[in-house]
């Protein structure tokens, strides 16, 4: 069982064979599938797995805080089920590949108080951009 299927039940979220299969596809390391790439393999589970459910499950997944919503480039949104472990992306320039990093230090303790014009920082967003192994070979 992944863990976002035991937070999940955790929860008491009613888990339905449709939401079970979404939570399946998105259970691992690295995981950063677009909506369309979910259902691809959702349908591969349970072909009777619509578009429509797949999207609305994603959007209750991450309105209830058990999956990110990721956007690194102006490409399509990603889910990345790694929610509750602070962590940064790693995004190759060229295919698009993502990795979750987790740097020492505090992001937030890296930004002056000079620099924060008042605000009241909450959270912070890192993304590494470089070229993968994959594609530096190529």
């Amino acid at each position: 069982m992944s863990d976002l299927l035991e937070r999940l039940r955790g929860r008491g979220w009613r888990m339905t064979a449709q939401r079970r299969v979404v939570a399946e596809v998105l259970d691992g390391e690295h995981v950063h599938l677009t909506a369309d790439e979910v259902h691809a393999r959702a349908v591969a589970k349970l072909p009777e797995i619509s578009r429509a459910t797949v999207y609305n499950t994603l959007g209750e997944l991450v309105s209830l805080g058990e999956v990110l919503e990721v956007a690194t480039d102006k490409r399509a949104k990603r889910y990345d089920p790694n929610a509750h472990r602070p962590h940064h992306h790693l995004v190759c320039a060229q295919c698009g590949t993502i990795r979750d990093v987790h740097p020492t230090g505090n992001p937030l303790a890296d930004l002056p108080a000079s620099e924060r014009f008042g605000f009241t920082v909450s959270d912070v967003e890192v993304t590494y951009r470089g070229v993968c192994p994959t594609c530096t070979k190529a």
